[in-house]
Parts: C-alpha cells; sequence; structure tokens
C-alpha cells in the first residue's frame, strides 16, 4: 500500500469479502443476512486513526498511528484479531505506565459466535451492552435495522465517535450514554441482549428489561480467569437459566473490575501466615490453560491468581498468589527452582484459600474433570445466581454478589 492514508476503492470493496472468508474459516458458514451484514458494515471505518496492537510474542500493545503506518493499520482492520481502540479509560498517561487496554473492537469470528448465539430474528429488538467504537451495534443495526437496536455505551467519547462513525453508514441505531449495568429500561423489553465485555455476575436490570423467552449473550468472567460466553434464556416467572460454552477473554465491564488492584493491597508486613506443604503444581490451576482456570474460576467464587516470576526472596524462583476479592484472605505457593514434587505454601486471613483450591482441583478431578460447557448458570428471580454442572445433579456454586 502507498505511503499515506488512502485507500484504494477496490482494496475497500474486496477486505470486507475476505473478512468475511476468514470468519466463516472459523465458525462455519454464516447465515445470509450475517453475510450481507459483514459485507456491508466495513470494519474499517469503526477503528480510529491510532489504534494499539498486541506486541509480537503476546507481551502488552503498542501503539499504532494510521498516517505513519497504513498497511499496518488496515491489516489490523481485516485481521481476524482485536483491535484496541482505547487504553487506560481514555484518561492521559505517561512513557513508563502500561497502556492497558480499556475498549477494542473485537476479534471478528468471535463477533460472528456471539450473534449466531444470540439468534435474534427479524421484528426482536436488541439491547447492546457495550458499544466501543460500534462495528457491533452497525451489524445488529445492518441486520434488524437502526430502529429495532439499542446500544449503550459508559464512555461519553467514544459513544459519541460511534455515533458519527455509524451515521456516516447510515446505520441509526439508538445510541445511549450510560452505565450498561442498568440496560435501558426506556426502549425494552427487549428480545435479545447482548454484552460485549464481560460480567462476573449477570445485571438484574438486564433480567428486568428482557422479555419473557428472550436471550441474554454475554462473555463471562470470574476473579478467576476471564473466559466463556454465557447463553441464558429468561422465564415466565423472572428468571433464567442458561449454559457456559467457549469464548475469547473480554474486558471486564466497568463495575465488574476486580476491587484489587495489586497484591500488596491485600498482603500486608505485619500479617503472620501459616504455613504448609502441598503436592498440587500451582501451574494445574493456573498455569495459562484458559479452559482449565475457566473451570477453576466457575468453583472458586470470588479467588483471583497473580503469578510475582521474580520474588525478592531466597530460596524462590516463582511464587504465585492467590486471594480473594474481598481483601480478608490470601495464600502464597513458591516454586523453589529444583524440584516439582512439593510446594511451600503459606496462608494468612478467614478464608483458607489454598485449601479452597485443593478441594476444587480434588472434585474437580474426582468427577472426570468436567468440560466447561457442562456448567451452566440459574439465575433465581429472588436475585440469587448459582453455577452448576451436568456431570454432578445437586452441586451448586454461588456467584458472589458485588
Amino acid at each position: 500500500m502507498a505511503a499515506g492514508t488512502h485507500i484504494a476503492a477496490a482494496d475497500t470493496e474486496q477486505a470486507p469479502l475476505g473478512l468475511l472468508r476468514r470468519v466463516e474459516n472459523v465458525v462455519g458458514a454464516l447465515p445470509e443476512p450475517w453475510r450481507e451484514a459483514f459485507i456491508g458494515v466495513p470494519r474499517h471505518a469503526f477503528l480510529p486513526d491510532v489504534i494499539w496492537l498486541r506486541r509480537a510474542g503476546g507481551e502488552g500493545h503498542e501503539r499504532v498511528v494510521r498516517a505513519d503506518d497504513p498497511a499496518r493499520w488496515w491489516d489490523a482492520a481485516y485481521a481476524d484479531v482485536p483491535v484496541v481502540v482505547q487504553v487506560r479509560d481514555g484518561m492521559p498517561w505517561e512513557a513508563g505506565q502500561t497502556p492497558w487496554p480499556s475498549s477494542s473492537v473485537s476479534q471478528p469470528s468471535i463477533v460472528a459466535a456471539t450473534l449466531l448465539a444470540l439468534e435474534p430474528a427479524v421484528g426482536d429488538t436488541v439491547l447492546e451492552i457495550g458499544t466501543g467504537a460500534g462495528w457491533n451495534a452497525g451489524l445488529l443495526a445492518h441486520r434488524l435495522g437502526g430502529d429495532r437496536v439499542v446500544t449503550v455505551e459508559v464512555d461519553p467519547v467514544l459513544a459519541a465517535g460511534a455515533s458519527g462513525r455509524l451515521e456516516a453508514l447510515d446505520l441509526r441505531p439508538r445510541v445511549v450514554t450510560g452505565d450498561g449495568e442498568q440496560g435501558w429500561a426506556p426502549g425494552g423489553p427487549y428480545r435479545r441482549i447482548v454484552c460485549t465485555c464481560s460480567v462476573t455476575r449477570v445485571p438484574g436490570a438486564w433480567l428486568e428489561q428482557t422479555a419473557p423467552g428472550g436471550r441474554i449473550v454475554t462473555p463471562w468472567a470470574t476473579a478467576w480467569a476471564a473466559y466463556g460466553t454465557l447463553r441464558l434464556d429468561v422465564g415466565e416467572d423472572g428468571g433464567a437459566r442458561g449454559r457456559f460454552g467457549p469464548g475469547g477473554a473480554f474486558m471486564a465491564m466497568r463495575g465488574h473490575r476486580s476491587p484489587v488492584a495489586d497484591v500488596a493491597d491485600v498482603v500486608r508486613p505485619d500479617h503472620r501466615p501459616d504455613t504448609s506443604i502441598t503436592t498440587l503444581s500451582p501451574w494445574a490451576v493456573a498455569g495459562g490453560d484458559r479452559h482449565d482456570e475457566a473451570v477453576m474460576g466457575l468453583l472458586l467464587p470470588g479467588l483471583w491468581t497473580h503469578w510475582n516470576d521474580e520474588p525478592e526472596e531466597t530460596g524462590v524462583r516463582s511464587r504465585l498468589w492467590v486471594g480473594d476479592d474481598a481483601g480478608t484472605s490470601w495464600a502464597s505457593v513458591d516454586y523453589d527452582g529444583h524440584q516439582l514434587d512439593t510446594f511451600h505454601v503459606r496462608q494468612h486471613g478467614p478464608r483458607r484459600v489454598w485449601d479452597e483450591v485443593e478441594t476444587a482441583w480434588g472434585w474437580w478431578n474426582e468427577h472426570g474433570r468436567p468440560a466447561f460447557d457442562t456448567f451452566g448458570l440459574d439465575v433465581h428471580p429472588d436475585g440469587k445466581q448459582r453455577v452448576w454442572c451436568d456431570k454432578t445433579p445437586g452441586a451448586a456454586w454461588a456467584v458472589p454478589r458485588h
């Protein structure tokens, strides 16, 4: 591609077709209305001139400016990868600070899989939570008509940008600036609600604004792991039941981020932890396998992990921290760099968190390591939410309230 930001007309016509082929290679053939939407709503039209792309090797993100590197910017627009469009909630940041992602245009194949799970029909009203740059709202508006789609975005700058891009393509869903956790009652009840950020609990307002027989589809996260998608069908009594399925890791809804920002927020110098030895490897439960970690998150509500690969302590090569979102309890599990048979454990607080980890790991293995998609969620009309598993009728795990 030539230098500058000019894009040939042939590129703008062919690139969406190429993206559609990449998406269908992952999710299978799309129904014709969605094929038309992916072709008719060009992804590049929703990317700002400054984006952030994951670095080679997967560590962190780097800034890409369209005017400086138009070829890379364009390739990112039509690759099957997420593209970050905002960092640090849009707040100013200085050199040396981490530009952590706070909004992105999601990976196209994940977007397609989510829309297929949503299964909106012509005439349905849809509420989208998390407008971001607006591409997903554009796909919905193309499929259903803008008058059938409401999209809510907490960030006013993102909302304004998305609204302008949608109008430029004559796609006119209602764009609302507000807290997506509260939905948007004036447009309800909706037949479908879809979220583009992960939640740790289904907001009650979503259930109240979904018509009986309607569906909610949202990325899921636990304090342990951000992974998976929940498809939830709403009943006549105001409750809902659904099942988890595989899916990418999404950014958390702002009100669902962990309240613990740093291990130091929980671990205090005056703590006097109990010590013990474990034979359970910390890598077994927090070794980077998204599926296994997602299951652990369901079995260990309210617990998070953090690796320290450079602990400043003699005889410790790596350390896994485990703590609770309440900030009252923690454990550390140490690898000495020499052997993998036993690990030194310290625990402090009213929750014996590593004991809970060992119990959950033992339960999972005892029952044949049930897959993530054998787990589901019940939301009772009284607001209680419980995870269940097909393999173990009667067993349930409470989803923590905020």
